[in-house]
């Protein structure tokens, strides 16, 4: 901690970090210990994010993330889409594809940016709020593949034809190294192949967009 910082702060910001890792919650005690702090001090924090709706307990005293931080993450969106549209009209326009940047949304891959090229006759109509399964299309697959290469500097881009739409073909590359955000960018196109360069271009559009995030 520095002399610029709240040690109050940065104590409840840890108590959300905790809680947001855990699907069975945690008990004043185990939150004391993890935080090395006193049990009256773990009291305060969630009496105070109960206040504001980003903590509950439950019956048996188990604290647990609350609903007010889905109205904060609500918010997120439009920032992320925010700083990744400069990479996806460069890539929209270099491919000659529809481009997008997709997060998770619980089991779903959710279409949050969507950029249709402006030189091209025709394009695959891809529309910002699309969702689908993550086991199904690009976007979906290289955010799972993301999952099973933990640890790995980058897992490369994934390419798929007719998961999602007859005679539509997508490459996508996951986001790496953002914290807090699970997504992926891609291009979708009419075409039974995907181009050998497509997939490199797409790799390097997911860096630039990840760093745009960080």
């Amino acid at each position: 901690m520095t002399a610029e910082t709240s040690q109050t702060l940065d104590r409840g910001l840890r108590v959300l970090k905790l809680l947001a890792d855990t699907d069975h919650g945690l008990t004043v005690t185990e939150l004391s210990n993890k935080l090395g702090v006193n049990r009256t001090v773990v009291y305060r924090l969630l009496a105070t994010l109960e206040q504001h709706a980003l903590v509950r307990r439950d019956l048996g005293g188990r604290a647990r993330v609350g609903l007010g931080v889905l109205r904060l993450g609500r918010q997120v969106h439009p920032l992320v889409r925010e700083a990744a549209l400069p990479a996806l009209r460069s890539l929209a326009e270099d491919i000659g594809a529809t481009a997008h940047l997709t997060l998770v949304d619980g089991s779903d891959a959710l279409a949050v940016a969507v950029v249709e090229p402006t030189w091209t006759d025709y394009h695959v109509a891809y529309r910002a709020g699309f969702r689908h399964p993550l086991d199904r299309g690009a976007a979906g697959r290289a955010i799972l593949s993301a999952r099973q290469a933990a640890g790995a500097s980058h897992p490369g881009y994934t390419l798929t034809h007719g998961e999602l739409e007859a005679g539509a073909s997508g490459a996508a590359a996951p986001l790496v190294g953002v914290s807090g955000v699970e997504g992926s960018v891609g291009v979708v196109m009419l075409t039974d192949a995907v181009p050998e360069r497509v997939g490199p271009r797409v790799l390097d559009a997911a860096r630039e967009v990840a760093d745009a995030l960080r």
